[in-house]
């Protein structure tokens, strides 16, 4: 997030002034940490490094954006790239098979950096729910979470996309898709067809409903069991009263190699009332 400024000089601040951008840092971590809070989880630290042992092979393609340090008096190291691989490692080692835990630290990806888009090299907080749950109890309060940090917020108009997990369609148009699986990947162009038709369509449970009765998703038991997850989903999301923002979208996925269910970004829909200052983007992901 950006302040806007008036002046072109940056005048000197006084020690323990509250400038904008640290208003904005103290207001957005105290709403994420408190409504973390009220759902009933504790933080935890963990090493901002990691063997590279433990993170290689954890993140399919995306493993090429881990920053690898030199090598430590015989030790290969690398600066963690996300909360998930060292908060399992946390658990294993401490032997924890119940937690709801979040954790406000860096991880850092070697990428190239896009403003407009929301591709950073540092990120920040996470929450996870760790334990045996009924299916997509967890995921649901997970989404509820969402929602509730980003109205509480108040950044504007947002919607929370979810589907189970099938990471190209957020980064390029289905026609470079389509070709990249008829070139590269062999798929017959008929087939290719078939899933557009599908990446394109949104809804709710209602489509999750649907595409059940589909004749082509429901030879696939892997498809049912994903639509399956997805109608409970909703479900519970109802009794939650979040559906307002929440949309099931085929054309969401993504690449890590350890996402083996549900998935759900929530992107920015248009500038909305922010007391000073203001984000000044659009569809940004949050």
């Amino acid at each position: 997030m950006k302040a806007n400024s008036s002046s072109h000089l940056r005048q000197p601040r006084a020690p323990g002034i509250i400038t904008p951008n640290r208003w904005l840092s103290e207001r957005v971590f105290n709403t994420i940490i408190g409504c973390f809070k009220r759902h009933g989880a504790e933080t935890i630290d963990t090493p901002v490094f990691e063997i590279k042992e433990t993170l290689t092979g954890k993140y399919g393609e995306d493993s090429k954006l881990i920053y690898d340090l030199k090598d430590q008096g015989g030790e290969l190291l690398s600066l963690r790239y996300d909360l998930t691989v060292p908060f399992a490692r946390y658990l294993a080692m401490n032997k924890i098979s119940n937690i709801k835990r979040y954790h406000i630290a860096k991880v850092y990806r070697r990428d190239n950096p896009a403003m407009t888009r929301g591709r950073y090299r540092e990120f920040l907080s996470d929450f996870d729910i760790a334990g045996q749950y009924d299916p997509m109890i967890p995921d649901a309060e997970c989404l509820k979470i969402v929602h509730e940090i980003l109205s509480e917020l108040e950044l504007g108009d947002f919607r929370i996309k979810v589907n189970d997990r099938l990471d190209k369609l957020d980064k390029m148009s289905w026609e470079d898709v389509r070709s990249e699986m008829v070139k590269e990947k062999g798929l017959s162009e008929e087939a290719a067809d078939q899933i557009g038709q599908y990446v394109s369509m949104q809804g709710g449970k209602d489509l999750a409903e649907r595409l059940l009765q589909d004749a082509k998703m429901s030879q696939s038991k892997q498809a049912c069991a994903g639509l399956t997850d997805m109608k409970q989903l909703f479900s519970y999301l109802e009794l939650f009263q979040v559906t307002d923002k929440v949309v099931f979208d085929l054309s969401l996925a993504r690449g890590l190699d350890y996402y083996t269910g549900v998935i759900y970004e929530a992107i920015l829909t248009q500038n909305g009332p922010v007391s000073a200052p203001e984000t000044g983007e659009r569809g940004r992901r949050v």
